[in-house]
């Protein structure tokens, strides 16, 4: 019966330094963006329109975990066409509001030649190849995509084009810097 308190601290110390599934993926994800972003900072050449995808991509970030809301374009919720519009206009660049206007701006890349700041455009109804989605790229390379987004269900978040749901929803890559 004395050993019961000396257990029970035990049993509570012991659960207590249990690390979560989630903090252990965060911290995947941190240190993977940071050595993507180290990486893509070695660049010595780099060009106007790269210093303003840049920045472009970093205003955009800033709106991660923002709701989704159809129209928005503040962080009191956001849709996929607001969160480019507004992206963009942060560095002075104005294009149009609604993903129709905008799968239609720019010039069109093959996928193979996206880098970040270059818009990707989806179509996310079913039986249909009609552009409905938007989202900015973050990083390219040859093996993958990541872009940002405001998905209706999920809110402003990266996504990677590997993901099977924006693989094959994939309709066309556009260049606007």
């Amino acid at each position: 019966m004395r050993f019961l308190p000396f257990i029970l601290l035990l049993l509570i110390g012991f659960t207590s330094c249990k690390s979560s599934k989630l903090a252990t993926k965060n911290r995947k994800e941190s240190i993977v963006k940071n050595h993507r972003s180290k990486k893509s900072k070695k660049v010595n050449n780099t060009s106007p329109e790269d210093i303003k995808a840049e920045s472009i991509v970093d205003f955009a970030q800033q709106f991660t975990g923002v709701r989704y809301k159809y129209g928005g374009t503040t962080k009191q919720g956001m849709d996929c066409s607001g969160l480019i519009q507004t992206s963009y206009k942060s560095e002075s660049v104005v294009l149009p509001r609604t993903t129709n206007d905008l799968a239609k701006t720019g010039d069109w890349i093959d996928l193979k030649e996206v880098k970040k700041g270059d818009l990707v455009f989806f179509a996310t109804k079913k039986n249909s190849r009609k552009v409905n989605h938007v989202g900015i790229v973050t990083y390219a390379d040859k093996d993958d995509v990541e872009f940002i987004h405001a998905s209706s269900s999920k809110g402003v978040m990266t996504s990677r084009l590997k993901n099977r749901y924006w693989y094959f929803a994939f309709v066309q890559a556009r260049r606007v810097l």
